[in-house]
């Protein structure tokens, strides 16, 4: 029998689960596969902890996004088949289609096949960090040559992802990021400029780097109080895309910058593009252009064991990262 995670209470890492379940048998419009790596998200923690989008219907399974082979395939399913290379587009229920797990079956249509020049490890660390910034940056945002963004959490995979789709389209990256520590690292993957929040002043330095113009856009999945500095740093006419709620306070709306810059600020999560075919098939198309031609390049901080799923899930909760974790199956 295939071993999978589990959890059937909400908490810390020390309710993930690993157990023996039984082989099943993939569904109508569903294919089967036999995992080889699988991607964490910090969207999988919220999960964990009850404090996500979705609610867990205990016990429940966990994981957006796998790389594998197909091995099954369900009635009704067409253009998949047996043997084919794939990784997961997070398109589903994260309790009904968890992918963490020697075995996991999903939605047929979120099962894509990844370029060849990369390995398992990046298959799993492709779709929810791009896709997440193509939908705000270029296909909300219309970011393009000459304008530039604010990237905060930039060290983050979907920072990262942000930090290469800018330069992609040629616009000037802004990372930022709370300690010294991770400068030269975000210099190196590709940003332009690095502020450091804790020994800068964020919208100084913005107003410096853009000759007093302020950022054409901002990329934010912190919100709380930096939404305030965030709002003085934009452009007149910038739009702030807020994809997350990582800080724990609450998050005061910049009112008087809002209405005077005619700021848009707007909440943005992924599903917005995977559920309109039209936007996932140019997401999907700029996402494969950008690895076939090596602009995006995964970064890949750390891979552990499906044995220490619980040790993997305690990392990403310290901060430390630089980039995807991985778990190899």
């Amino acid at each position: 029998m295939p071993k999978v995670v589990r959890f059937y209470e909400t908490g810390d890492a020390g309710v993930l689960k690993l157990e023996d379940a039984p082989l099943v048998e993939p569904g109508a419009g569903e294919v089967r596969l036999k995992v080889a790596a699988i991607g964490l998200n910090r969207a999988e923690v919220m999960f964990r902890q009850g404090q996500y989008l979705e609610t867990p219907k205990l016990p429940s399974r966990i994981g957006y996004e796998a790389a594998g082979i197909v091995d099954a395939v369900g009635p009704g399913v067409s253009g998949i088949k047996v043997g084919d290379r794939v990784s997961t587009i997070p398109s589903f229920s994260v309790g009904d289609y968890g992918v963490y797990g020697e075995s996991a079956i999903v939605p047929a249509y979120a099962a894509v096949p990844y370029p060849g020049v990369l390995t398992p490890v990046e298959g799993a660390a492709i779709w929810m960090q791009y896709l997440t910034a193509f939908g705000a940056l270029v296909e909300f945002g219309r970011l393009q040559k000459g304008d530039s963004v604010v990237i905060t959490a930039a060290s983050s995979s979907v920072g990262l992802a942000a930090i290469q789709v800018a330069k992609y389209v040629g616009a000037t990256a802004i990372a930022a990021t709370r300690g010294a520590g991770k400068k030269d690292f975000l210099l190196g993957a590709g940003a332009d400029h690095v502020i450091v929040t804790d020994e800068e002043d964020l919208v100084a330095r913005v107003m410096a780097i853009t000759a007093g113009k302020g950022a054409t856009m901002v990329f934010d999945p912190v919100a709380g109080p930096l939404l305030e500095k965030l709002a003085d740093a934009a452009a007149q006419g910038a739009t702030i895309f807020e994809y997350g709620a990582l800080s724990p306070a609450p998050t005061p709306f910049p009112l008087f910058a809002a209405l005077g810059k005619g700021l848009s600020v707007r909440g943005y999560t992924l599903f917005e593009i995977v559920r309109e075919p039209e936007m996932l098939a140019r997401g999907k198309q700029f996402v494969s252009s950008g690895l076939e031609s090596g602009a995006l390049k995964p970064v890949i901080d750390r891979t552990f064991p499906l044995e220490s799923i619980v040790e993997a899930h305690r990392y990403m909760e310290s901060n430390l990262q630089q980039g995807k974790i991985v778990v190899t199956v």
